[in-house]
């Protein structure tokens, strides 16, 4: 949606209009609940603030619509009641308020800024989409770049990207058709695995679930059904186990709380088990919550594998190993007497909190009772910061299909030297290289997996050690695109190549502007004398070497641009 074409500088009534929303300090009824909530988490909370962000946007929406035919106000406060119900800061809710008005209304960046501060201003600009009649096609991979490049300074940007997302899913039947499947695909390419790695597990399982309904929407229904049908046929079978999943802790001292937790539909359904042959294992996993720190974790391990047999495979120490984007705890499968397998999942308090909240549970310890965010910076995630890395010289096209695969699953791999890299699933040696540093991929030669020589196509797997072997030159081999895995690796050959290209283009054309000249001579004589520089920047080119490779490429000809000398001027009859 664009800007309405409104004349704010001849507009004294949308001017008072605007003046009288930001001198409101008392909430609007339709902004209760969201301040209700807020005060939940926050006793002390700037209600006023709140009230004026809710009013501002309300006056500069007040002549949109949804696609639903509703006041388009609705979504703003939507997305902003989504944070509240995480426990966001105020000043993350006001910007999600304001979140659309900088990019559909008159009201400026600069304007918003001055109203409510610098720190809702980056948020809201960070979420704000580019110009898509500057960039064109290239729109959505540079409005996602500009919104990584935001969050370098603010993680919150992407919390509230993905609330925006949440509430655009919950009404997506407003759309038509293909625009519903471009939108699921997009959010279930980019935004879940990017909801997984800031550890947002309460947002990416709603996300999940919305994308599987409208992706495959049959079989979405199908396992609504058989999952529902399971939970109530084998309900005082769930209940038996975690009663004795209970008295097991008791017997062990160890004091925890036991919840039974419903696995969500996409992860039912995408755990391969066979709709027709589920069984309750696989619609709930059960939650042991110790009390006390990690060592508790343990103890209550040793309690579950005292009482039921584990199977040595399915269990992982996320504690001693956490993943990459916070979490940390136990998970094991064991068979119950009857046969059964179970899923448990064992944490301490904290842990918990972070399973469900992940970079939120950090934000969450840095608020006060007043909802304001203490100085000081979130962790940055090493995800981000190996993204920012090599987003600079990826092109929207390159950045989208790197951002794709650097989010999916992850393995982590050691070098010789014991440097531990995480890495998307499917990487190879090349991939190894270039995370090591840029120079290391170009003058990649060989490289060992475990001890053994290995291809540059092969798949490391997690745990594997990866000597890499490197030659005196740099140049990467242009068949390594086919097998590299990340955006890193792939932007780096890509820009090696283009580089060399860019070279031999340069070297091509200023050898044709000196043949055109009548040697090097005149040609070193009109670079120092300043013509050709003149000449180039009449053509439109800014340097000399923009304008070599111009010629070099065929963009431009001598004869096109440059006025022969006197000398070589054919004389008059």
């Amino acid at each position: 949606m664009g800007a309405p074409d409104v004349d704010v500088t001849a507009s004294t009534e949308w001017w008072r209009g605007l003046n009288q929303a930001k001198a409101t300090t008392r909430p609007a009824g339709e902004a209760e609940a969201l301040i209700a909530e807020h005060l939940r988490w926050y006793p002390k909370a700037d209600v006023a603030l709140l009230a004026r962000a809710y009013a501002v946007a309300d006056h500069l929406h007040r002549e949109q619509k949804r696609k639903s035919g509703e006041p388009f106000i609705i979504h703003p406060l939507a997305v902003a009641t989504i944070l509240a119900e995480l426990g966001l800061d105020t000043a993350t809710l006001v910007a999600a308020l304001l979140h659309d008005t900088v990019e559909d209304t008159p009201f400026s960046l600069g304007h918003l800024a001055a109203e409510f501060g610098t720190e809702v201003g980056v948020m809201v600009d960070g979420v704000t989409k580019v110009d898509r009649s500057m960039y064109g096609s290239a729109a959505a991979g540079e409005t996602f770049r500009k919104m990584v490049v935001a969050a370098r300074d603010d993680l919150r940007v992407l919390l509230i990207k993905l609330a925006d997302r949440v509430h655009n899913l919950r009404t997506l039947q407003f759309q038509p058709p293909h625009k519903r499947v471009k939108i699921a695909k997009g959010t279930r390419e980019l935004l879940v695995p990017l909801a997984e790695r800031l550890g947002v597990y309460k947002l990416k399982r709603e996300l999940e679930d919305l994308c599987f309904e409208y992706l495959e929407t049959e079989e979405f229904e199908h396992t609504r059904e058989r999952v529902d049908r399971v939970r109530d046929e084998t309900r005082y079978e769930t209940d038996s186990v975690a009663t004795a999943l209970r008295d097991s802790l008791a017997s062990f001292r160890v004091k925890a709380d036991v919840d039974v937790r419903p696995r969500h539909l996409s992860s039912v359904f995408h755990s391969g088990s066979p709709l027709v042959d589920l069984g309750p294992s696989a619609t709930v996993r059960y939650l042991v919550v110790v009390r006390g720190g990690e060592q508790n974790a343990y103890l209550a391990l040793g309690a579950v594998h005292g009482r039921w047999q584990p199977i040595p495979a399915k269990f992982r120490d996320f504690i001693a190993s956490p993943k990459y984007n916070l979490y940390k705890a136990l998970h094991t499968t064991v068979v119950t007497e009857s046969g059964r397998r179970v899923q448990i999942i064992i944490c301490d308090g904290r842990a918990q909190q972070v399973s469900e909240y992940g970079i939120i549970a950090e934000i969450h310890e840095r608020t006060g009772r007043d909802g304001r965010l203490v100085s000081g910076r979130t962790t940055d995630p090493e995800w981000l910061t190996r993204l920012l890395r090599w987003q600079e010289g990826a092109s929207a096209e390159e950045l989208l299909e790197g951002v794709r695969t650097d989010l999916a699953d992850s393995i982590t791999v050691l070098t010789v030297n014991g440097q531990i890299l995480t890495l998307p699933e499917g990487s190879t040696p090349v991939d190894v290289a270039y995370a090591l540093d840029n120079e290391i991929g170009d003058r990649f030669s060989a490289a060992t997996v475990n001890g053994r020589l290995a291809l540059p196509s092969a798949q490391v797997r997690e745990g594997d050690t990866v000597q890499i072997i490197t030659k005196a030159e740099p140049g990467p081999d242009r068949a390594w695109l086919e097998s590299a895995r990340t955006g890193k690796a792939r932007v780096a050959i890509g820009a090696w190549y283009r580089t060399r290209a860019r070279e031999k283009a340069e070297g091509d054309g200023r050898r044709a502007v000196a043949e055109h000249m009548g040697g090097d001579r005149r040609l070193i004589e009109a670079e120092t004398s300043g013509d050709l520089i003149g000449a180039a920047r009449r053509a439109g080119y800014v340097t000399l070497e923009d304008f070599y490779v111009a010629m070099g490429y065929g963009q431009v000809t001598p004869e096109d641009v440059l006025v022969p000398s006197p000398e070589e001027k054919p004389e008059e009859e």
